[in-house]
Order: C-alpha cells, then sequence, then structure tokens
C-alpha cells in the first residue's frame, strides 16, 4: 500500500511528522535520532549536504557538522526559515548530478510516493564516495501493531520499511552501507515498566536488535573506475572457412633444404616421366637420385 493511500487529509505528511515530533513520544524519539545523527555526520566533509524534509532539530544537528553549506528542501507549506532552501519533490530534484558530498533522508522514504525514485534522485545528485544518511521507522519493530488500532495517525499511517529492503535497494544502486544502528526498542504506548525505555532501551540492542523502532543508516556511493587499455596493432591471422588457420608465408625459403619424398609408380619409377633422350637409369635426374631404387 503506497503512503498516498493511507495518509488522513490534512496537508503534507511531513508537516504531520513535524507536528507528531512536539509530542511526549515525538520528543524521545527525536532525543535518540538526534544523538544517532551526531556519530552519523562525523567523518562527513566537503561543500554541499542536502537535507531532504524532517524536523528542525536535525537541521540544527546538520548546520553544525563539519560540511560547509547546508540546504534544506522543506514539506510544502512550511514557513521559510533561516539557510538555504528550495522549493521541489523528493523524487525530481533541481539539482545538477555528481555535485552533492552527502544526502540526509530523515523518513523521507517512510511518506514518499515512489521510495526508489527518491533513492535514485539521492544517487544522482551525489558525488561518488558521497554519503547517503537515512533515518527510518521499522517495519518489524511493535510500532506496526499500533498500525491496527490508529490506522491514520502519524507516523504510523506511512510505509514502513525494513532495513534489508533498504538495504537491498541500494546495493543495486552501487551504494556500500557502512554504517547502521537500530534505534528506539521502547514500545508506543508505554505506561508500565515493560514498555518504558528504562528496561527495553537497554536490552534491546543487546537481545533483539532487529526490533527497534527506528533504523539508522549511512551509505556511501561506489563508482567503478574504468582503465583504459590501448588498441593493439598486432593484427591476428585471420581463420579460413571450416576453422582452419591461414597459413603464413614464414620460412618458405628454406623448402628446398627439406627432402620430399614423392611416391613411385606401379613399374618402379617416378610418377614424372624422365626428360626425353635419358635412359630410364635414373642418371638424368641431376645426379642427386642416381642409383635410386623402387623400394
Amino acid at each position: 500500500m503506497t503512503p498516498s493511500a493511507i495518509h488522513p487529509p490534512g496537508g503534507d505528511p511531513a508537516l504531520q511528522l513535524e507536528a507528531w515530533y512536539g509530542s511526549t513520544l515525538g520528543r524521545e524519539v527525536a532525543s535518540q535520532e538526534t544523538a544517532c545523527l551526531r556519530d552519523m555526520l562525523e567523518g562527513v566533509f566537503g561543500h554541499y549536504i542536502l537535507q531532504v524534509g524532517g524536523s528542525e532539530v536535525f537541521r540544527e544537528m546538520v548546520a553544525t557538522s563539519q560540511v560547509r553549506h547546508a540546504i534544506t528542501l522543506p514539506p510544502a507549506g512550511q514557513p521559510a526559515g533561516l539557510g538555504m532552501r528550495i522549493v521541489a519533490s523528493p523524487e525530481a530534484l533541481p539539482i545538477a548530478s555528481d555535485s552533492l558530498d552527502a544526502v540526509f533522508l530523515p523518513h523521507t522514504l517512510d511518506f514518499a510516493g515512489d521510495p526508489r525514485q527518491v533513492l535514485r534522485e539521492a544517487e544522482r545528485v551525489l558525488i561518488p564516495e558521497g554519503r547517503l544518511i537515512l533515518l527510518g521507522f521499522n517495519a518489524l519493530s511493535p510500532w506496526v501493531l499500533v498500525r491496527l488500532a490508529r490506522p491514520g495517525r502519524m507516523p504510523w499511517c506511512g510505509a514502513f520499511l525494513t532495513r534489508y529492503r533498504v538495504g537491498d535497494w541500494l546495493s543495486l544502486l552501487g551504494f556500500d552501507v557502512e554504517w547502521q544502528r537500530m534505534l528506539v526498542f521502547q514500545a508506543p504506548w508505554g505506561g508500565s515498566r515493560w514498555c518504558s525505555g528504562s528496561f527495553l532501551a537497554a536490552a534491546g540492542s543487546r537481545y533483539w536488535p532487529a526490533l527497534g523502532g527506528v533504523y539508522a543508516l549511512r551509505a556511501v556511493k561506489r563508482v567503478s573506475t574504468l582503465t583504459p587499455l590501448r588498441p593493439s596493432w598486432k593484427t591476428r591471422r585471420r581463420l579460413l572457412p571450416g576453422g582452419a588457420v591461414e597459413p603464413t608465408a614464414r620460412g618458405t625459403n628454406r623448402a628446398l633444404a627439406v627432402a620430399v619424398t614423392t611416391p613411385a609408380s606401379s613399374s618402379g619409377w617416378l610418377a614424372s616421366p624422365p626428360s626425353a633422350g635419358c635412359p630410364p637409369t635414373g642418371d638424368c635426374w641431376g645426379g642427386g637420385l642416381s642409383g635410386w631404387q623402387a623400394p
């Protein structure tokens, strides 16, 4: 089911996600995601990083990274803020190919109409060895159970994915996943110590890491370098019909030095008759065959 089919009416899902981050559960999720984003941004350098959607808390963290310039693609209808911003669709970025050092997608795939096209666009605008940073809700977590009770509520109205499926898509696009982590192990309904973060968050990363509510990935764009081959000016011998190799003229001057045996006729003489006026004694064959007898 596509996100467009399950999104509740009321505007852009990214704006609704922004409002959800203001709730109690949303603030807890944002706190863990921000701490994880700080770790994923370590070692990311360059001139330009693009953030597609997401909360203002992420923009502050991206702006203070080691990348010089941060560009934001905010949700439609969001008030303009500070910094460089562009208005476009994540499936069709108005950015030149091979021009960005990093792209940050905070839950962009969860609410995109075509998440694979979003990844293809991210691959196109990234330079070789550029970094792609992803945050998404895990489809294998207990958070999916809340969708049965709250089918139209944020953020359970999104199309959750697994990190394994996203990893397969990235692999097909030429990415290598170099960093991944699972977050938010507490259940979203809360209310008891078994569902609170004090218990599940401490044990989840050790005993059931695949059941975290949020996955975080960082992938690097790999580009295979082509080694130019010099043209070979040495022509190969042509093949005759039937697969036989065309004979070469090399060594023909030495053909006279090789004795060639010619079969004899039934009368004991050579197949070629002797010259006129010579007796059939073998003396008129240049002297080389004098005294030769047929076997």
